[in-house]
């Protein structure tokens, strides 16, 4: 028997409908199971063949037993050490090169220093910054907002180097970016499984959470759409991950890449929708049934130079 883990915290709807429908399935091979965890001796097997994993960003505890479970033969869903070293600045630096739109972005100092650190440890820092030289680049209105992170946390529109200068002293020790702001006509958020499935959702950031999926519409064109779908799918498949979001911005038709280090992205049913809840848990589990039927190795193919050399685009997709 194959079996199926998920990893979660305190989120509800998602973790137990996966592990139902999974199961709902009736497979004579394959079974899911919410996993239990005390210590973790090194280099011990899981038991699981695929560990589906939504909680580890926030638990350390939990992201070492997912890299321990990787070299003993579990695939994890996404990648523990590359969601260890992977950041929003390098994604939208990769995006760059990649030919997806995004917009102009500067990362910056911290403005108070990191624990352990001291004025000689910023040797290096060039010191007074050149703040004009990065307002002009980025311009005003911006957004500053964490090098990486997610849930809107710590982030500030800012229509002025005044009203900048207020924002940043509140951000301590978090590592900031200043991000061009784009005036969205349009706005979507697309779910990306297995690097080959896209379900692009309309989108509103500016509404509270549970009222942001805007039901029963659609992009403003068949264009717009499928290019959505063709960069989020370009961005999954250079970064690895098999689970996550891309969010996009439109203005003046063109789509810009806005989030997409979310590689454990909402699902609950209460802020997503029941028609978007139904599609990601049945093609979530279906992925994950799929992996765990495979034959591959995960433990084989992590190595660091894998990182570096990069991998061949798939070219086909599916979306809804």
């Amino acid at each position: 028997m194959r079996k199926i883990g998920i990893l979660y915290g305190m989120e509800n709807t998602f973790p137990s409908a996966l592990v139902e429908r999974i199961n709902g399935k009736n497979l004579p091979d394959v079974r899911a199971e919410h996993i239990r965890i005390g210590a973790v001796r090194m280099a011990d097997p899981s038991g699981y063949r695929v560990i589906i994993d939504r909680i580890s960003h926030d638990i350390e505890f939990y992201r070492a037993y997912l890299k321990n479970a990787v070299l003993t033969g579990t695939i994890v869903i996404n990648n523990p050490f590359w969601w260890s070293a992977d950041d929003k600045f390098f994604n939208y630096a990769l995006a760059h090169k990649l030919g997806v739109a995004v917009p102009k972005t500067v990362v910056l100092p911290h403005k108070a220093h990191p624990p352990g650190t001291t004025v000689e440890s910023m040797r290096n820092l060039m010191f007074p910054l050149n703040w004009e030289e990065a307002f002009d680049y980025i311009g005003f209105p911006a957004f500053l907002k964490p090098f990486s992170g997610g849930g809107w946390k710590n982030v500030f529109k800012v229509n002025s180097p005044e009203e900048f200068f207020a924002a940043y002293d509140q951000t301590g020790t978090i590592c900031m970016t200043l991000q061009s702001a784009v005036e969205f006509d349009e706005y979507f958020r697309c779910y990306v499984v297995g690097q080959q499935k896209v379900r692009v959702m309309k989108y509103d950031p500016k509404q509270p959470h549970h009222l942001r999926y805007v039901k029963d519409s659609t992009a403003s064109s068949q264009a717009l759409h499928d290019r959505v779908v063709r960069d989020a799918l370009t961005l999954c498949r250079a970064l690895g991950y098999d689970f996550n979001t891309v969010e996009f911005a439109v203005e003046g038709g063109i789509p810009y890449a806005i989030d997409f280090l979310n590689p454990a992205p909402d699902a609950d049913v209460h802020s997503v929708g029941q028609a978007n809840f139904d599609w990601v848990v049945e093609n979530v589990a279906q992925f994950a049934i799929d992996k765990a039927r495979s034959d591959e190795q995960p433990e084989a193919q992590y190595h660091w130079s894998q990182f570096l050399k990069g991998h061949p685009v798939r070219t086909t997709a599916a979306s809804s």
